[in-house]
């Protein structure tokens, strides 16, 4: 199964993480975040396969993350009403977003893929 690598296009490090999967010749299904935004159900999955905290998932530099104040509302919702928060927009997930058989990383952390996907 090659890699799902969910992206917005205009992102630097979006950008910086696919031109790492070109130089090290990695084949990859690519999904533009802001076209086809994660669902609830596809969320949820990802973020138990991750075992990170979901506060990792959110884009806490983005705008929309700091219009809604969410540094501020996060601590106080349920894991379902991040959940479901997170996919009404993908301007608020962390991207890149990369998806395997056995491994989901938010964010392009080059030691952390090499190890996953090399």
């Amino acid at each position: 199964m090659k890699p799902l690598v969910i992206v917005y296009r205009k992102c630097s490090t979006c950008q910086k993480a696919l031109k790492w999967l070109e130089e090290n010749k990695i084949e990859y299904e690519e999904r533009p975040i802001k076209e086809e935004n994660p669902t609830v159900e596809e969320l949820r999955k990802w973020h138990q396969k991750s075992g990170l905290p979901l506060k990792r998932f959110f884009n806490t530099s983005g705008n929309l993350y700091k219009e809604l104040q969410l540094k501020d509302k996060l601590g106080t919702m349920s894991e379902e009403e991040q959940l479901k928060l997170l996919a009404t927009d993908g301007m608020l997930v962390k991207r890149p977003l990369l998806v395997t058989e056995d491994y989901v990383c938010p964010g392009f952390k080059e030691a952390d893929w090499k190890e996953h996907i090399l």
